[in-house]
């Protein structure tokens, strides 16, 4: 097998959540199983907005070689208050710096464009048009439905969305095959493009939580009831109903909510955690403390806004569940999320404003350790089923060898 594959997206290691961490692990999988991979990326920035210290200092292109991967960026403009026009000079910047490392890779087999950024499609495009390569377009979130669907657009912002929505259809129209996430991301795929489409989910390595044994992230150590947000600390989770939610706890004892995160609201959540002492900040963690993080807490929380229904989904989700401990999650109750709490019974789901429920149900959990344990189990082997990192990605290579 000596297939050439380009890989195009602004997030890449060492960037090591979300998008950052699955096109990494997706490009080295590649590599172990044969293919010779070149991804061509910008400068690590996510989720601090901003490039990371060790990076700024670097050249304005620059080629490295990591785990078997090259890897080619160019350094983008990253704006420290993220707004919606800076966000357009963030993705032009992007993508100018790269078109010029477009002429640095030999002819590739088979180029896949990861969206975010739509741009990455546009440059996948233009390397198709080059050397008559496949163009497999991949779609971690809709960017621009998910920024409307979040209150991102406003004003000026929201009459230039019809063209980049224009824009979005006509790029996808170029590929070969388009792929995402979720079953409801297909959905709303199919109504942008006739190209054929496939579902491609993130994954999970179960493996990393099963030799966890008896330990404790030193940031759970007390002997309180531990609830745990661990991600991005942005537009798309809803932060009004989690301080709705902490002031109700100031009611029930023995209680300790943890926030492992960093993002572009994070300034503003830290300013009004301040109010609460029972509520800690911590900056995310390396990948590799992760499943020890999240299999430490007592309970998960997830409070997503209820006007994002399948633009997104969220990735924390899958590790919250490897866990093996139960957790709680809201948002639009027609959402694809709403689908696997109900299927896998690992938590409980519920719309944004059910602020008595939820603190009802905390208060279950908080008393009843072996109904924890068994929404715990159930979770477990939910993604353990449906997410396997192995079971994923080796279908995704023989779909991949189709085209």
């Amino acid at each position: 097998m000596s297939k050439k594959i380009t890989i195009i997206g602004i997030n890449y290691y060492p960037e090591d959540s979300a998008i950052g961490l699955y096109t990494t692990q997706k490009a080295e999988y590649l590599v172990k199983a044969g293919f010779h991979v070149t991804v061509v990326t910008g400068f690590p920035y996510y989720p601090q907005w901003e490039i990371r210290k060790d990076y700024k200092t670097k050249p304005y292109l620059l080629k490295e070689t990591i785990n078997g991967v090259n890897v080619l960026r160019s350094k983008q403009y990253v704006p420290r208050n993220p707004t919606f026009f800076k966000r357009i000079i963030h993705l032009t910047s992007f993508t100018h710096g790269n078109f010029i490392n477009l002429f640095r890779i030999s002819k590739p087999d088979v180029v896949i464009a990861i969206i975010p950024f739509t741009t990455s499609a546009l440059l996948g495009w233009f390397l198709k048009l080059r050397y008559n390569s496949k163009l497999w377009v991949h779609i971690q979130d809709f960017e621009f439905d998910a920024a409307i669907d979040s209150g991102l657009l406003s004003g000026k912002a929201k009459t230039v969305f019809n063209g980049l929505l224009w824009i979005e259809k006509k790029l996808l129209s170029k590929a070969d095959v388009v792929s995402t996430i979720s079953h409801g991301m297909i959905n709303k795929l199919q109504e942008k493009t006739k190209v054929n489409t496939y579902y491609l989910t993130n994954w999970i390595d179960i493996s990393l939580f099963d030799t966890i044994e008896n330990e404790i992230h030193p940031y759970l150590k007390s002997d309180n009831f531990k609830i745990l947000y661990s991600g991005n600390i942005g537009a798309k989770q809803d932060w009004e109903l989690f301080f709705s939610f902490i002031n109700e706890l100031r009611n029930i004892k023995n209680i300790e909510v943890v926030v492992v995160g960093e993002g572009a609201e994070k300034e503003m959540v830290i300013n009004k955690l301040k109010r609460f002492s029972f509520v800690k900040h911590f900056n995310l963690v390396p990948f590799e403390e992760l499943p020890l993080l999240l299999s430490s807490a007592d309970l998960h929380i997830l409070f997503q806004k209820t006007d994002v229904i399948d633009t997104v989904m969220p990735s924390k989700l899958l590790g919250m569940m490897a866990s093996g401990k139960p957790s709680i999650v809201t948002g639009n109750l027609k959402s694809e999320v709403a689908t696997i709490f109900k299927e896998s019974e690992a938590g409980y789901y519920f719309k944004g404003n059910s602020i008595n429920e939820i603190i009802k149900h905390v208060n279950l959990l908080v008393h009843n350790k072996d109904l924890s344990r068994h929404l715990g189990k159930n979770a477990k082997q939910y993604v353990n089923m449906k997410y396997s990192q192995k079971e994923v990605l080796d279908k995704f290579i023989r779909e991949l060898l189709k085209i």
